[in-house]
């Protein structure tokens, strides 16, 4: 016979009480019966739990090791058995949600703005530089929702069957050192980077044949190209080394700048896929929502790129549901 809960519950009475006929009577049963299931257990431990006289029960060295731990498994699996039953009738379509993101500017907000709104779910973040493996992922059942992004009109691979909506549409930016000589600059001709060296985080989208046509349109070809993590990035860009492509929402980093590029030769497509025979599938509207506000969260930081958006109705959020902001498109 193994140790089971139940047989902690006994200890934990026996030890409370005092005495075995008083935890006998607290639990509903009969005195020799709970004599010998004690007798039970201690042969399980290997020896006795209480040292039994006319005082009543006093733990021994052994009784008080499992007591210990007794008072932290019982109120633990009492806690999991209300976080479960608050779950289960919550009426949320799925109880968790796995989001996967590619480089995403707002997974971090969509989180926090779930968590916050129904503290039961239960949330995991998974990261990859590749929109097929999410994708793959989120068809094979094992993430709920994929948060990436595309250039331009570009739509991620059909392959997967996954439904995909828009949750905002902005302009690339350029991201220099706070001393480069353009940094004084609202914005930036892509053509008079020419003679930059770029660095870029790794990714198997088609962004990277989107920058070659618009370098191509705008008279070269780029230099030298370096390719690691955000970090990475950031680092380069902060020793003049480099200059790099980002996010209109790229968090503000001390020492460095974005600028808009004149004439949007670049725009990123914020999207977020799901498969629409799965369970996510019901709860696809609501988390959309959720993250066209996590993205108005990360407008924020950028008072200025928020102003240009009011004059600019194509990009940012799309107006299609609540707010001069909000809203989304079917990519």
């Amino acid at each position: 016979m193994n140790l089971e809960l139940r047989h902690l519950r006994v200890v934990c009475a026996i030890a409370e009480t005092g005495s075995v006929t008083k935890a006998a009577s607290t639990l509903g049963l009969a005195q020799p019966a709970l004599t010998a299931q004690l007798q039970r257990i201690e042969r399980i431990l290997g020896g006795p739990l209480f040292e039994r006289d006319r005082r009543g029960a006093r733990p021994t060295a052994l009784g008080e090791l499992v007591l210990a731990r007794a008072r932290v498994l019982l109120p633990a699996m009492k806690g999991l058995q209300d976080e479960a039953a608050r779950l289960a009738g919550a009426g949320d379509p799925l109880g968790r949600y796995r989001f996967g993101g590619v480089n995403s500017p707002i997974l971090g907000r969509l989180v926090h703005r779930l968590a916050a709104e129904q503290p039961q779910l239960q949330i995991t973040t998974y990261a990859s530089w590749s929109v097929d493996e999410l994708a793959q992922l989120v068809a094979g059942g094992r993430l709920d929702f994929a948060l990436t992004g595309v250039c331009g009109d570009a739509s991620p691979s059909a392959e997967f069957g996954l439904s995909w909506r828009e949750v905002a549409v902005d302009p690339v930016f350029v991201l220099l050192p706070q001393n480069h000589p353009m940094a004084e600059r609202d914005e930036v001709r892509l053509g008079d980077l020419r003679r930059e060296q770029w660095v870029a985080a790794p990714g198997d989208g088609c962004f990277g044949d989107c920058f070659a046509a618009a370098c191509a349109r705008a008279g070269f070809t780029p230099r030298k190209v370096y390719e690691t993590d955000v970090r990475g990035c950031v680092d380069l860009v902060d020793a003049g080394e480099a200059v790099a492509l980002c996010q209109a929402t790229f968090r503000p980093v001390t020492g460095l700048v974005t600028r808009r590029l004149a004439g949007t030769p670049l725009r990123w497509r914020l999207l977020l896929g799901w498969h629409p025979d799965a369970p996510a599938a019901r709860a696809a509207e609501a988390v959309l929502e959720t993250a066209v506000a996590g993205y108005r969260d990360s407008l924020a930081p950028h008072p200025d790129y928020l102003a240009w958006l009011l004059g600019h109705p194509d990009f940012g959020a799309q107006p299609s549901t609540a707010g001069p902001l909000g809203g989304v498109r079917t990519a």
